[in-house]
């Protein structure tokens, strides 16, 4: 048995062993998450960005805008692409290359958040600059600077702070409604809200919120909820092999729906004006 499989399994022992006594490995309840801050507008040549520090996890988000031709399908809608790149410096387990399978989902985990909770109205005027013609598309790029765990949660409040805090160039259109003009002045991106996400493994038969990276690694099974600040639970993720009962999913459920609103919060707080490099945190 190879040296990292006998430290798994080492590891994954003396975790379900500590669960098992009702602690973690960090001393939290099983339901309490890590100290988090957002630290907003960090990046001054984005049109948005955001800097989440989430316990030991680090994440920086960077929204960059361009007018471009809208999807046959969609006319009428602006764009929105969420990328994120998970940096060999953030852990031992993460390598150089293209983005592998864990970076793909996680993407496509809070791009389904933000995309279903249609918080960013598509079809807006300043968005849908010219139908059929120029919308803004709107590229969410996320990079993961240091891993320590539960990089969703960590990504997606990046990634909406980062929009909450983004500014459009104002546009004129000519008398042929056929170019724009881009002009110097810029506007708040449209937005109906705020959305957060809310993740817990479950480790043997026990059940964690916002789990630390030992956690992660040991987990049989992952369950993502994306909930907005109205309370709407956008769209659920869940992950690896093993399985959450039905009276687990409602119990996390209700958990979540009564715990998100201050993630929620803090996202307002952050998109406040504020000056270059104002901290925001619970």
């Amino acid at each position: 048995m190879r040296s990292e499989q006998i430290l798994g399994n080492l590891e994954r022992k003396h975790l379900t062993d500590l669960l098992a006594k009702g602690k973690r490995v960090d001393s939290r309840d099983f339901m309490e998450a890590r100290p988090i801050e957002i630290l907003p507008n960090v990046i001054k040549k984005a049109e948005g960005s955001a800097m989440v520090k989430w316990g030991k996890t680090v994440i920086l988000a960077g929204v960059k805008t361009t007018l471009g031709t809208p999807f046959p399908d969609t006319p009428n809608d602006g764009v929105i692409t969420v990328n994120i790149e998970i940096s060999p410096i953030s852990s031992p387990a993460h390598e150089s290359g293209p983005p592998g399978p864990e970076a793909v989902e996680i993407a496509r985990v809070v791009d389904r958040g933000i995309r279903e909770s249609k918080i960013i109205p598509m079809k807006d005027p300043k968005l849908c600059v010219i139908p059929g013609k120029k919308v803004w598309i709107l590229f969410v790029d996320i990079y993961v600077l240091d891993d320590g765990g539960n990089i969703i949660d960590a990504a997606a409040l990046a990634a909406m702070a980062a929009l909450a805090n983004t500014r459009l160039k104002k546009v004129e259109i000519d008398e042929e409604g056929e170019d724009v003009t881009l002009l110097e002045e810029t506007e708040p991106l449209p937005r109906n809200g705020s959305v957060a996400s809310m993740t817990y493994v479950k480790i043997n038969d026990y059940i964690v919120y916002d789990p630390i990276l030992n956690e992660d690694r040991a987990k049989n099974a992952r369950f993502s909820l994306a909930i907005t600040n109205e309370g709407m639970v956008c769209s659920m993720q869940k992950g690896e092999s093993g399985v959450f009962t039905e009276n687990e999913i409602e119990t996390l459920l209700d958990q979540a729906s009564n715990h998100v609103k201050r993630l929620n919060d803090l996202i307002e707080q952050s998109s406040q004006t504020v000056e270059f490099n104002e901290m925001f945190s619970i």
